[in-house]
């Protein structure tokens, strides 16, 4: 089921206008329509007719131009995004929120975005690179040495084959399950926090598969229930009419790690709501959505101790100052040993981002 806006709020029109082009609005639009091309141009023409989208934008050479590039293409008489469409998507998220990074960080923590050297520490030993592998730590000496035992000549011949790096203190790769609440709550008294939560996947996505790529990263939505879902399926999720079942949530999250071979586990969640609903043993639901449920929160908190003894970390973000959330978040990360976060929508990523880069670390 998904559920879309009837009227424009102030808010949403500062977030337009801080947008430097068609191709951003168009983007961001899309995320809020859950990813319905159609839908998302429709809108935009509304808001050029409202006065929101200066006159002088030629919506229709946006459309065309948006089929030539290949970004969307027509299906079945319904216009959909392509590969590359989602790719840009992806791409445009995660440069929105580098730049911030770079230019504020979160309040005292300024991240290193030019190298990761803080990150990593060089080793002296050597080893042949890897595609992913920061060239900060390029051996250009022993690379060049290579392609000279290679070819026999002094040229300028180096291939990938003849590049060595120094090894790093941590090159031990991660494993990450990103659990998103997909609970009504979400959009719920016209706070939209499902689509910068949508937003900042996509970004944290785009980081794991070029920075990172020996890193692996699911993505897990839970409501009513949980659900894994692909990658490529980010653009499309919305909220439903559910609860909030956290304990679905961590235990398909935990179910998956156990399955990678990364020595370093962890899951992120976001979410705006306590927990207000489990699924008992006999398959029957049980709901609750009025305060702390002792039965719901007990079991959901059993997630956590199962999760701690088997080495997965969990990073709560919370997107809501809701104190019964905070006061089962702070039982919850005590329990785990994880961390947690007061984010709002508008710097979620900053923090998801700080905490994922900032606290990769070698295996013991």
């Amino acid at each position: 089921m998904r559920f879309i806006y009837s009227e424009w709020n102030e808010a949403f029109v500062q977030k337009l206008k801080s947008m430097r082009d068609l191709l951003s609005i168009f983007n961001y639009i899309l995320l809020l329509v859950n990813g319905d091309v159609d839908k998302a141009l429709k809108m935009m023409e509304r808001l050029q007719q409202m006065g929101q989208l200066p006159p002088d934008f030629d919506l229709e050479q946006f459309r065309k131009e948006l089929t030539d590039k290949n970004v969307v293409a027509m299906q079945r008489e319904k216009t959909t995004l392509t590969r590359k469409g989602e790719r840009g998507l992806r791409r445009q998220a995660f440069e929105t929120i580098f730049e911030r990074l770079k230019s504020s960080g979160i309040g005292n923590h300024p991240l290193p975005i030019g190298g990761g050297s803080q990150f990593e520490e060089p080793l002296p030993e050597k080893r042949p690179y890897d595609f992913g592998d920061d060239l900060l730590y390029l051996d250009l000496k022993g690379s060049l040495l290579n392609t000279i035992a290679r070819t026999g000549s002094l040229g300028m011949e180096m291939n990938q084959d003849d590049l060595q790096v120094y090894d790093t203190a941590r090159t031990t790769s991660c494993a990450t399950v990103m659990l998103i609440d997909i609970s009504h709550s979400m959009i719920l008294y016209g706070e939209d926090r499902i689509t910068p939560a949508k937003q900042v996947a996509l970004a944290f996505t785009e980081l794991i598969l070029t920075k990172y790529p020996k890193d692996s990263l699911n993505i897990v939505l839970f409501g009513d229930n949980a659900q894994e879902i692909k990658i490529s399926d980010l653009p499309y999720i919305g909220v439903g009419p559910y609860h909030t079942n956290t304990k679905a949530g961590l235990q398909m999250a935990r179910q998956i790690l156990l399955r990678k071979k990364s020595a370093n586990k962890q899951i992120f969640m976001i979410t705006d709501g306590k927990p207000s609903m489990i699924i008992k043993p006999s398959g029957r639901p049980y709901k609750n959505p009025i305060g702390l449920d002792p039965v719901i929160v007990n079991r959901t908190l059993d997630e956590a101790i199962i999760c701690r003894k088997k080495k997965i970390s969990i990073t709560t973000f919370m997107i809501t100052d809701d104190p019964y959330l905070q006061e089962f978040v702070r039982k919850l990360t005590e329990l785990n040993r994880g961390r947690a976060y007061f984010a709002s929508a508008d710097n979620l990523g900053d923090y998801l981002f700080y905490d994922f880069m900032n606290n990769r670390r070698k295996a013991g």
